[in-house]
């Protein structure tokens, strides 16, 4: 008779098959009944719905959301086909997101097939399908991204409600962006008699600076005989932000968040002290280095102690010769936050001399990354090509229904990024959008928080503030802002909170 652990490692051979396929939504079928209890009671399946199931993790603590919203789109993708075949299409709204780069979990995804009815499907954590029986587009005009069936782009700009324009102005905005000519859309219009979608695009695009696609909108509706009148549907103008014809979706999107956001953030941090003495301010990140260590490690979940920090700071840890320091993980993280923050003191050092902040941490952020794991690579942890640069996989962060960006969009993303950094004069903006946008793209597989806090240091440092802290204790508020600010398009709490931090670190 096998053993347990033998009929455990049998099933999970099963489901490795399965998944080597690129199967993410698991049917009852796709396993034995056997198999699926199995992986059911120690965790290694999760149920969606009677008869569906995703892959999970064992260590996931009950009601944990990381499983579901990494496998949320290729379990929709695959749920949906098996349900109506090739009859089905995400909404107008919907395609736009993804056009636009935005792949975050919706609470409610809406669906049309000719072959549904009116009904909402519910789902793990708060999320739902709701399927329409409604208008599609032909079969020859729809488009698979990621096994997700979607409008066109032109298709879901002349589809979509016009209270979408007010409800996701970004999304909006940076479809617009990726529209390359008035052809793209005029041949669409003409063929479907659209008259007042063509005045509300029209508007739309001058909204955005392209007053070329707009003029040309107008004239061809008109000369095919069409009564259009042009109408802004965005609430607000925003101030030129440059060329508004990005090659990269999320290039373009970042842009537009930051414009938004930046004036829900200017005025809300405290005032800043101008730094008068460099030596004094750098002794000071010394002095608060324990502090800062112990707090940020523990966000992100090690168990770090000050006693293992200041034996780390003191050299007393050595991975070549004692065994026990060479498994210790914690005591890993603890020496490469170490090493990583002797370098972003460097950086601050720079910026206090007067350096650009956004071409500084440009400059260095690569190598606060690799100095963060390079006692996992030298304890065998990590392979050298993993410090290599950014993220070449997908990444998921714990609870959050953001999905970071594709990791071939990551590279259009950065630069962008450190752009408006060195571009930007307000520093409170520099702050919090410097932190926010960094974890909001993700870069690295790992590190992304940490690296995220040495980069609002920095930008703390370059403003006239004093290092901050951000408090384990205050992990949920930090978590719940940047969620805030991720999936609703909301800095102001995220601003609020980093705020306070600063006002009790300033008081104290």
């Amino acid at each position: 008779m096998a053993a347990p652990s033998e009929k455990l490692a049998r099933s999970l051979e099963a489901l490795k098959a399965l998944q080597d396929t690129g199967v993410i939504a698991i049917r009852s079928a796709d396993l034995t009944r056997t198999h699926r209890e199995r992986l059911l009671k120690h965790g290694f399946l999760q149920e969606v719905m009677k008869g569906w199931y995703i892959p999970a993790r064992p260590d996931d603590v009950a009601g944990e959301s990381t499983a579901w919203y990494a496998s949320y789109w290729g379990f929709c993708a695959s749920y949906l086909t098996s349900r109506f075949k090739d009859d089905w299409c995400l909404s107008p709204e919907q395609s736009l997101q993804i056009h636009a780069g935005n792949m975050q979990v919706p609470k409610q995804l809406l669906v049309r097939s000719s072959k549904a009815g009116k009904d909402i499907t519910n789902l793990p954590h708060g999320t739902s399908l709701y399927s329409v029986k409604t208008t599609m587009p032909k079969a020859k005009d729809i488009e698979i991204k990621e096994g997700l069936r979607i409008f066109p782009l032109p298709a879901s700009l002349i589809a979509c409600s016009p209270t979408y324009y007010r409800q996701c102005p970004t999304e909006l905005r940076t479809a617009l962006a990726l529209v390359k000519s008035s052809a793209d859309i005029l041949g669409p219009l003409l063929e479907g008699e659209h008259s007042k979608v063509a005045g509300r695009l029209a508007g739309a695009f001058r909204n955005i600076g392209r007053d070329r696609i707009a003029d040309e909108i107008l004239a061809t509706m008109k000369a095919a005989d069409f009564d259009v009148r042009e109408i802004d549907p965005f609430e607000e103008k925003l101030p030129p932000i440059g060329d508004m014809r990005e090659t990269s979706p999320l290039a373009m999107r970042i842009k537009l968040m930051w414009q938004k956001m930046r004036e829900d953030i200017i005025g809300k941090l405290p005032v800043p002290t101008p730094v008068n003495d460099i030596e004094a301010y750098l002794a000071q990140v010394d002095d608060i280095y324990v502090t800062d260590a112990y707090h940020s490690l523990s966000i992100e979940g090690y168990r770090v102690s000050p006693a293992l920090i200041e034996r780390v700071r003191s050299g007393d840890w050595n991975p070549d010769t004692i065994e026990a320091d060479k498994k210790h993980k914690d005591a890993l993280a603890a020496r490469g936050y170490w090493l990583a923050f002797q370098a972003v003191r460097k950086s601050v050092k720079k910026c206090l001399e007067g350096q650009n902040a956004g071409r500084v941490t440009d400059q260095d952020h690569a190598i606060w990354y690799r100095e963060l794991f390079a006692p996992s690579v030298t304890a065998g942890l990590l392979k050298l090509s993993d410090l290599a640069g950014y993220r070449n996989a997908p990444v998921y962060i714990r609870r959050s229904m953001h999905v970071p960006p594709a990791s071939e969009a990551v590279r259009d993303a950065m630069p962008v990024l450190f752009e408006l950094l060195e571009s930007e004069k307000d520093a409170s903006v520099r702050i919090v959008l410097g932190h926010f946008i960094f974890v909001y793209i993700h870069p690295y597989i790992d590190g992304n928080g940490r690296t995220g806090r040495f980069l609002m240091n920095v930008m703390m440092a370059a403003g006239g503030y004093p290092w901050t802290v951000i408090p384990v204790e205050s992990r949920a508020d930090y978590m719940s802002a940047l969620e805030a600010a991720s999936v609703d398009q909301n800095i102001t709490p995220f601003t609020d909170f980093i705020a306070n931090v600063m006002s009790e670190k300033l008081a104290s």
